[in-house]
Parts: C-alpha cells; structure tokens; sequence
C-alpha cells in the first residue's frame, strides 16, 4: 500500500509553510531517516525526514510551492512489492494545495516562544488511516494489537516499534478522544484594507504584502493583548558594580589559541541569569496559567527576545538558573546567529517559563513588553544611563537602569509580581549573588 507523505505540522501552531526543495527525487530509493524535503515555516527552515521505505514515486507539491497547508499530501511512497507506476498513475490527479481559510487566532505571540508540547500532534487524513512504520504495523498485526488504541511517540505521532513494546508490556496511553471544540473569544478587527487605502492619495504609498511571519506576529500579539490581563510593575536598578564585575571579568578570560577571549559578557548575559535566580528565589512567579490548573516549573528556562529579518523569534536558554554567566553568554550568541538564518530547531523556541526584551542598546529609557503565552511574565529592559540619585542623604551619580514585568495577572499579582522585580533588583545591584 503506497504510504503518503504529509505537510509536517512542525509547531503546533503551525498552519502552512512553504515546500522549499526536495532533496530527493522520483524513482529514488527511500531508507528510514532520510531526509526529504526543506520546509520553511515562519520561524525557520526545517528538513523533513522519512519515517517509511521504499521508492518515491511522485512527488504531488513541486519544490518552491509557497502556503501548502498542514497535513496535505505532498508525495507518494511506493512500499516494496509494489509496482512504482501505478502509485505515481493513482497520484496524478491529487488535489493541489490550497492556502488555510483565515481562521481565529489561536496561537502565542511570535516575539514569544509557542506553548510547550511533549510532542507534534499526529498529522490529521481524510479516513481512517493510521500513520505508523512498517515494523510497528508487522509487529501490531503479529501481537493482535488495535492500532487505533495506539499513541505514537516518533516523529510527528508515528507510531514506531518502542510503542508497540510499550503496548506489550501495558504501559503505552491510548489515544485520547477527540476534544469538545472550544469557541475562541471575539478577536476585534479593524478598518478593511480598501476602507484604509481610501484615506491616502492613489499612488502616494508602496503596497508591500505580508509574509507570513508578520501575519503570525499580528494575529498572536492581538490575542494575547485581548486575552491575556496584563499588570505592570516597574524598579530602577543601579548598576555600577555590575559594570565593575563584568568588566573583571571579561578582563580574565582566558585566550585561545587564536588569541581571542574564551568568552565576553554584555549586561544582557547578567540579565538573563539574575532573572532565572529571582525565579527560583520566587517560585511562585515561575509559573504558566492554564484554565484547569497552574504549572509550577522547577526551572528558569529563560526566553530572549531577538530580532531577525520581518519580525522577531525568542530562542530559550533552557535552565539558566544552573549554567555561568559564560556559558549562557556563548549560548546567547550561538542561538541569535542560528535564529538570525532561520536555522533553530523548534525546541529551542518553542515553551519557556518566561521571556526577556531588551531595548536599551537603541537608548530605549523603558517600555513594556507584551506577554507571551505560555509564559506568566516577560522583562522589559532599558538602556543603563547616567542618573542623580540621593544615597545616605547626599545627591550623586548613578549609572541607573529601568526595567519592567508585565505578568499576566492570573498567575502573578501584584504583590508577587513586585516581590519578583525586588529578587531581580537584588540581584543586579549585588551581581556576586548570582555566582554563589
């Protein structure tokens, strides 16, 4: 039975993406773990692999097709035994791929990471067609297992041969059924695009159509405003010894063989770590609402704003509370180049327990930033600067910072929001708390 292959949902908000090429062509022999295709979603380019064998017989979605919706078939895989051209004949006629219908949205800010999943949902078919490797299907139909009872656990819900062990052995979780459908609130819209185009002399302005990275970005960050109760809580910060120590500490790292430093903190590396301390000295505050209950983290995975070409993605350091401040700084800089080509896995931004946006390097004094879901809290930073200050009675000069929470009001009050910004405060004023 020829297998089909899906359009990966590669996030779980993803809707469509773009088929960029096939590295692979008709009549190629297909072995488990190749790779397929390139498909570039708004976020980042991604390769797709093959869970099945045997010889690819058409290809339905030409590379550089652009808006293929999520779970279209986009090739045919001709299993052994079977005669490759009246796979690829049945194939010919296969429906194009049609862009998504404009749906309500559904999904977290794109400047945010995506909400947290074990794994990507199993792709959805017409039918009643299970998606499992031929192993899996040898060894169910061997052992008289339903698959249909089965979760899978590979890549995109496949179910694979350590599921069916589980089975065997009673410990694999059946399928859930099929939620109940949730309305999703009213989104607000605004003026039609002719009823804007109207306000402005014919030819006085250039048309420049959205990609689908600003449409992701217009449609999260709408409900997320509207959804989402957001409580602001603002403190300066004095920040003298934490230029002090950074500079000591960038004066002491050792050269490698090139000559160049191991390591070179910014103010944004301390940020990122004082930040992932205050949350474990607030446990409380590391949290992510959900309508059924609150998720308690037991570590700071910490989500840095960072701006790329059409908008902006939020790559993770995953429990900073744990590393140095050298190993988050390398890190930081390894994930902003990779984010800035497209080039981040989906795990590392998507979930988080909160998020950093740092404006000050464009002299940004203070601001706030939106809540990402599934985050409770996202930090605002601005630009360190020289200020008066009053210490012991006597005015003198500080180098003073101003950053903001936002929280979302379900998960962090007021009070806690402010008992978060003051562990923050703390420790960007006394940076020696972070390394102990």
């Amino acid at each position: 039975m020829a297998v089909e292959i899906l359009m990966p949902a590669l996030s779980p908000t993803m809707e469509k993406g773009n088929l960029a090429k096939w590295l692979k062509k008709e009549g190629d022999r297909i072995k488990s773990g190749d790779i397929l295709a390139e498909i570039e979603t708004d976020k980042a380019t991604m390769e797709v692999e093959s869970v099945d064998e045997g010889i690819l017989a058409k290809i339905l979605v030409p590379g550089g097709t652009q808006d293929v919706a999520v779970n279209q078939v986009i090739a045919l895989i001709a299993s052994d035994g079977e005669d490759v051209g009246k796979v690829a004949a049945g194939g010919a006629g296969a429906p194009k791929p049609a862009a998504l219908p404009v749906t309500t949205p559904t999904a977290a800010p794109a400047a945010a990471s995506a909400p947290v999943v074990a794994t990507i949902a199993a792709p959805i078919s017409s039918g009643a067609k299970l998606f499992a490797s031929p192993l899996a299907k040898r060894m169910a139909k061997e052992a008289g297992l339903d698959l249909a009872s089965i979760a899978g656990s590979g890549p995109h819900g496949r179910i694979v041969e350590r599921d069916i062990k589980a089975a065997l052995a009673g410990g694999s979780p059946k399928r859930a059924a099929p939620a109940a459908s949730v309305a999703a609130p009213a989104m607000a819209t605004g003026m039609a695009d002719e009823t804007v185009k109207k306000l402005f002399e014919a030819g006085s302005y250039e048309e420049i159509p959205h990609d689908s990275m600003r449409k992701t970005i217009a449609r999260r960050l709408l409900e997320a405003k509207q959804t989402i109760p957001h409580f602001y809580v603002s403190a300066d910060c004095e920040l003298d010894a934490l230029l002090a120590a950074r500079e000591a500490i960038n004066a002491s790292a050792p050269k490698g063989a090139d000559g160049k430093p191991a390591y070179k903190l910014s103010v944004n590396d301390f940020v990122i770590k004082a930040l992932a301390v205050a949350l474990m000295r607030v446990p409380d505050a590391n949290v992510t609402w959900t309508e059924g209950a609150m998720l308690k983290h037991k570590h700071a995975d910490v989500g840095v704003a960072v701006s790329i070409p059409g908008g902006l993605i939020t790559p993770i350091v995953r429990k900073a509370e744990l590393k140095s401040l050298s190993a988050i700084s390398n890190e930081m800089k390894d994930l902003a180049a990779r984010a800035r080509n497209r080039k981040l896995k989906p795990e590392e931004y998507q979930g988080g327990s909160t998020a950093v946006s740092n404006l000050g390097m464009f002299g940004v004094k203070n601001f706030q930033a939106i809540v990402n879901p599934p985050h409770a809290t996202i930090l605002a930073v601005g630009a360190g600067e020289q200020r008066a200050v009053v210490k012991n009675g006597q005015l003198s000069v500080a180098t003073v910072m101003t950053v903001t929470f936002s929280t979302d009001h379900r998960a962090v009050d007021g009070a806690l929001g402010a008992e978060l910004i003051q562990a923050f405060k703390t420790l960007i004023e006394n940076p020696v708390g972070m390394l102990v």
